[in-house]
This record gives C-alpha cells, structure tokens and sequence, in this order.
C-alpha cells in the first residue's frame, strides 16, 4: 500500500540585502503599524524549526533580491552576505537586482555557495547558450522533484546596461513550459516547482497558460499574500520583501501530485530567538560601518516608506532634495519598491542608505512638455499594463513638482487627462528642466543637454534634511486617479 510523503517548502524572496532586525510596516485594523522584523538569524531559527519538523523533507529556497539594498551588502558587493547564506542551506535561487555588479561578480557569489542560480530565460550573447543552471531535481522525503528557475526577464532592457554585460534574457513562459514537459516525460518527477522572480501578476498568468506545474514561488513584486493563490490547479505563494516574513507550505503528496496542504506566512518577528552563530556573523561583518550608519542627521515627523502605489512619502522627500539642490522645475524618480520604512523619528545615514543604496549622481536635463507626456504615458503602461507580460519595472515612476490627473482603465498612450506643472497646465512645445536619479529616473532616449551635478543623491538628502533638521514629507497628491 502506498504512503502519501509529507514535504515542506520554505520560501524567502526580495530581501534586498536586510540581515538584520529594522523596522516595517504592518498594516493592521486599518491602520499602519511599525515594529522591527526580520533578520537572517531569525530566519535561520525558522527554519531549524521546520527541519526539526521534517528531517527528511525540506526544501529551502530564495526568490533573489538578495545581494543588493542595504549599505554594507552594497559595499562588499554582496561578499558579506555569502557565509551566512551558505549556513541557511538553500537548495536554490534566482535573481534579479542580484545582477547590479555585473553578471561576473554573481557567478562569483554563486561559486562561494553550496546551491545553484536558477534561471531558464538567460542566455549567452556569444553561443545563445544558457549562461545559469536551468533547473535541478531534488530528492526529499522520497519524491522526486523538479525545480525550474526563471529570473526577472527586464535586467537587459530597463536596468543599467551594466547588469547584463555579455548575457541576455527572454521572457522565460515558453523555457518554462519546455522544461516542464521534460522534467514530467524524461525524468518523471513527482512535482514540478518553478523558481520565479516574475512577478505576481506574471506568474498568475504563467499559472494559467502552462501545463505540468504543481507549485510557483513567486517573486519581485513584494506582494504578501496570507493564503496561495490556486489557478487552474498550481499553487502561487510570495512572502512580502525585506526578510520580514517567511512562507511555508507544507504539501501532502500522493500518486495524482498534491493531494492536500497547509500554507503559513512566518512573521520574522523580534521575538523569535536568534541563531547565535549567524548573529556573530551578521555582527562581525556589520562592525566597520555601524559608526557610520549609526550617525543621526535629523528627525522626521511623517513616517518615510515607499509602501505606496502611485506616490511615496520616501520618494517625495528624496525627490524634494533634488530639487533644492538641482533648482529644477520637476524631479523624477523610479518606482523602487525596496527600502525599510522610516517611523516618525531621528533620521540616520543608514535610513538615507536604505532609501537609495545606489547613491547615484543627481541629474538635471531639458525635457519638453511633450517628453514629459510620452515619458509618463510610457511608464503607466509599463506599471499598469493589460497583459502582464508587458509590465516592466516597479511602482508609478515617482514624481515632483507636476500634478497628474489619470485613468488607469484607459488603452496605452490614452491614460493621462490633465498633467499640471506648477499649477500651470503642461506646455508641450516649452522645455522644462528636470532633475532626477538614474536612467530609470528619466529614461536616455529623452531630454537634451543631460548633467551629472556635482552632489550625490545621498549628499542631497542629508543637505536638505540639515537645513531644517525636522522634515515633513507626506503624500501632496501626485497622481489623481479620476
């Protein structure tokens, strides 16, 4: 008589670099609440827990966003995180901004590691070849199981041309399908578990046009969600950002694939009681920049977080200091999702390194009224497109000094009604100076006469927040959806 095999998945996705407690938003009753949360030692204790629980059927895995975020992983280009990844024991992962140093330093950091990058859209420029391990099989608890990994497909056509040097990437729905198929036919797998740093949205939609995959672990768009999503008949589950939460489903596997399961999003908690040996790792290794990031430069009385759709307390106050630095009419953002939130309170370096960790140049260039709207236009179809697959980055482009008046509902190119700069309606035929952070601030095939100031975005921020020593940064209305 056969047995059905009991099999647990852990799930950690789009940490973006956060090894320790810092604090979060929760949303609760209504209201936004903050407490700290997070932390790998944490999380290791989570995870000794469901390996006591399951000694022979545990698979541990991270979604990517891993090795970029926060100031010391940033600055050792993800080196500092590498011994305490390695005592999580993870089977696997796959990417996205973990690209930021370039694919070389990844393939360093992989090679350090006892678990593969996954990935089955990522190819070699020079021999079309897959440049990363496609999938791998695992055996626990005596299944077979196949695990496909496919990374966020947008490194080589929205993030700097850096990340994708000598690699390229496809949107990974046919690789996936294909591999699926192999794995049932020739290698005839139990189960079949895709890898994804996707996207929600997309992996919904993979969900529903691919055949053959018991389980998806979602990635990139942050979304914490408390029960799976089922469609047609594959599992999604993804688990927030920053460490804050854990996912763990714990399936009951039969002939037919899963048979029953139970599904858990672990809250990283302060409470929950540090693996000693990781927190001495975290500690050592943090030790040369604490000082540093420890230094107060002000207070704010408006909680900063970028947990927003359409506009960010975070954001607004980033952008509030390039223009006082730049003297621009406008400023312009990306719609970055990552950073911890910043309770009302001192402000220290290390909350300014969390809100924009790349620390790039401030820039000014002319764009006429015109770009402005094509640009804007651009970025709504890319955050709010009908079909998934066509939505690229991350939030609503961030914005200041213009107001926007739109229809999500609308076709591309169809969505904005009114745009007013300054409270004067836009100009198409006038330039406008602008002043923004990183080609996905403003993208290069917009604007004339583009500068690199001679100031930081971090210098930026500090300098504006000095001149008051007390900010309020509060959502001004942006974006109006009518």
């Amino acid at each position: 008589m056969d047995h059905n095999k009991q099999l647990t998945i852990l799930q950690m996705n789009d940490t973006h670099g956060y090894y320790d407690l810092h604090p979060e938003m929760f949303i609760e009753k209504g209201e936004e609440r903050y407490r700290n949360a997070g932390g790998y030692a944490r999380i290791a204790t989570i995870f000794k827990e469901a390996r006591k629980d399951n000694p022979q059927g545990v698979l541990a895995f991270d979604n990517g966003d891993t090795f970029h975020g926060t100031y010391p992983v940033v600055s050792t280009k993800g080196e500092m995180l590498v011994p305490i990844l390695k005592a999580l024991q993870f089977d696997a992962m796959t990417s996205h901004w973990d690209f930021a140093y370039g694919p070389d330093q990844l393939e360093s950091l992989m090679s350090k590691l006892d678990y593969p990058m996954l990935a089955c859209n990522i190819y070699d420029k020079e021999t079309d070849e897959p440049a990363f391990t496609p999938y791998i099989i695992s055996e626990r608890a005596g299944l077979k199981i196949g695990v496909i990994g496919v990374a966020e497909h947008i490194v080589d056509k929205m993030m700097p041309e850096h990340f994708s040097e000598g690699i390229y990437f496809t949107l990974g729905n046919e690789e996936v399908q294909k591999t699926a198929d192999q794995l049932r036919r020739e290698e005839q797998v139990d189960l079949v578990i895709v890898l994804s740093h996707f996207g929600f949205p997309q992996d919904v939609k993979l969900a529903s046009e691919t055949e053959g995959i018991d389980i998806i672990l979602s990635g990139h768009t942050h979304n914490t969600l408390r029960q799976p999503a089922e469609v047609d008949g594959t599992l999604i589950i993804q688990s927030g950002c920053h460490g804050a939460h854990i996912g763990r489903l714990d399936l009951e596997v039969g002939k037919g694939g899963v048979i029953d399961y139970s599904h858990r999003l672990i809250e990283v908690a302060e409470g929950v009681e540090p693996d000693g040996d990781i927190q001495r790792i975290i500690d050592d290794a943090v030790a040369p920049y604490r000082e540093t990031m420890e230094e107060v430069v002000g207070h704010t009385d408006t909680a900063l977080h970028r947990y927003n759709q359409l506009e960010s307390t975070a954001d607004n106050l980033l952008l509030s200091s390039l223009l006082d630095v730049s003297g621009a009419e406008v400023a312009f953002s990306n719609g970055w999702r990552y950073g911890a939130p910043v309770p009302v309170g001192p402000v220290t370096m290390n909350d300014l390194w969390n809100i924009i960790p790349t620390n790039p140049p401030v820039s000014t260039t002319r764009l006429s009224g015109r770009e402005i709207l094509d640009m804007l236009e651009e970025n709504l179809e890319n955050t709010f497109a009908k079909d998934p697959y066509d939505q690229k980055g991350g939030y609503l482009k961030r914005c200041l000094g213009l107001k926007m008046y739109i229809k999500i509902e609308n076709p591309a190119g169809l969505r904005i009604q009114d745009i007013y700069i300054n409270g004067e309606p836009l100009d198409q035929e006038r330039e406008y100076l602008a002043s923004f952070v990183t080609v996905q601030g403003v993208p290069k095939k917009y604007g004339k006469d583009r500068r690199n100031l001679d100031v930081s975005a971090l210098d930026a921020l500090r300098g504006y927040i000095g001149k008051s020593g007390t900010v309020s940064s509060g959502l001004v209305g942006t974006v109006q959806v009518i």
